[in-house]
């Protein structure tokens, strides 16, 4: 068996927590592999609405195993938080959700370091969501992380360490704070993840792999946020990528099978960075207030804008894509004219490339196409799909040269339409 491989193509919110819980039938296991609660996760279906920040969203089908993969940093207060509200809901996670023991501790002073960070830089704000995952990240890479495995080894030592150095830093940069309450909430959430299983996942993963299972991997952000491919410095401290999956979770590259991307028909960012296709107009705010784009986890409008194909057709390639998956077709049901990007024109040149820079002297080249205007959220199969969204499929699966195999037509899960 392979893993297959689901990420976001965009800047995120792409919509990956839905399209994982439409999937998650066909797989024994589901898996996390990068980022951290920075990420929500929505997932709409029997009237109900959740968030998942840290945990897997397969969590909602049947007993299905879920794993926190060791590429994610973990934030004890936050995941009791998310615990709670699940179990409250009525879903037991003590025996199908299992941690890495490599998965990294997002310690509390690592949000106060974030927040010193970013009042620091002034007005070069990255836009972090102030959660501590850049930091988290820093001293993983630095080798002065803790991780979840140190719970069960010579763990206050390792605790007060980390955040001796943390005090240190916080005072060089003259930060005011009090770690009181949030550490309060921390170290009760070291207690709430005791309740769960800590596990060696790379090994248990590759012995399930041999064992015939199948595996979903799920990502978070998207891979224009990625710290090696994405709009640097605006992005986020993992490798968001499809590559991200074999460090994240210790599969080797040959074990990786279909690589579903997913992007929205239209485009959308969350805080600071390049934007080429970002619209401030009307159109901006419409596709903003038909798409609902405000954050799942900070609740901050969402930037928008069209689709943009030189960015998507970047991300196809690096990350292997084997089939798309389209998000949030509706949102376009009454527009007259839809726009794409098709390139960028850059002084007096026009390419195709996705550049090592994009700044405001980049302009977007784009194609336009007629609006189906048509409620499609009723809508149950391919057959009933109007002439000109068809048409509009047809010129991205040309553009991207991969096929587009799911298309969402609403928020809920029964609202999916998978072209076979």
């Amino acid at each position: 068996m392979k893993v297959d491989v689901l990420l976001g193509l965009q800047w995120g919110d792409e919509g990956k927590g839905k399209v994982v819980d439409v999937l998650t039938p066909r797989y024994d296991v589901v898996s996390r592999f990068q980022g951290g609660p920075n990420a929500g996760h929505t997932l709409e279906f029997e009237g109900k609405k959740y968030v998942l920040r840290s945990i897997p969203s397969g969590i909602f089908q049947g007993n299905k195993i879920n794993i926190i993969g060791n590429g994610v940093v973990l934030d004890p207060a936050l995941f009791k938080v998310e615990v709670e509200a699940l179990e409250a809901a009525g879903h037991d996670l003590s025996q199908r959700l299992f941690i890495s023991k490599k998965a990294h501790l997002i310690l509390p002073t690592h949000r106060l370091l974030d927040a010193a960070y970013e009042q620091a830089k002034g007005d070069s704000k990255i836009g972090t969501t102030g959660k501590g995952i850049g930091p988290a990240y820093t001293d993983k890479i630095s080798r002065n992380g803790v991780r979840v495995g140190d719970i069960l080894h010579n763990f206050e030592e390792k605790y007060t360490t980390a955040v001796n150095k943390h005090k240190t830093i916080l005072k060089h940069y003259n930060f005011d704070y009090d770690l009181s309450q949030l550490e309060k909430e921390w170290f009760e959430g070291i207690e709430a993840l005791k309740k769960f299983s800590f596990i060696n996942s790379e090994h248990d993963i590759n012995r399930m792999l041999q064992s015939g299972a199948s595996i979903l991997a799920e990502g978070a952000q998207g891979t224009m946020l990625d710290i090696d491919f994405g709009s640097y410095p605006f992005v986020t401290s993992s490798n968001t990528i499809c590559a991200g999956a074999c460090t994240g979770l210790g599969v080797a590259p040959r074990n990786i099978g279909e690589v579903y991307g997913i992007f929205k028909a239209y485009c959308t960012r969350v805080g600071s960075g390049p934007f080429p296709t970002e619209l401030h107009c009307p159109t901006g705010e419409k596709l903003r207030e038909k798409g609902h784009e405000f954050g799942s986890v900070t609740g901050r409008p969402r930037r928008c804008g069209w689709i943009d194909l030189v960015a998507l057709r970047y991300a196809v390639m690096i990350n292997g894509v084997t089939k798309l998956i389209m998000m949030k077709s509706d949102v376009m049901d009454s527009f007259e004219t839809i726009k794409a990007c098709v390139a960028y024109k850059i002084g007096n040149e026009t390419v195709t490339d996705f550049p090592y820079e994009i700044d405001s002297q980049v302009e977007p080249v784009y194609k336009e196409f007629t609006g189906w205007q048509t409620d499609m959220t009723a809508m149950q199969s391919e057959s009933e799909f109007p002439k000109a969204f068809n048409d509009y499929l047809a010129f991205l699966e040309k553009e991207l040269n991969v096929p587009i195999y799911i298309v969402s037509v609403g928020p809920d899960r029964a609202q999916t339409i998978i072209r076979e």
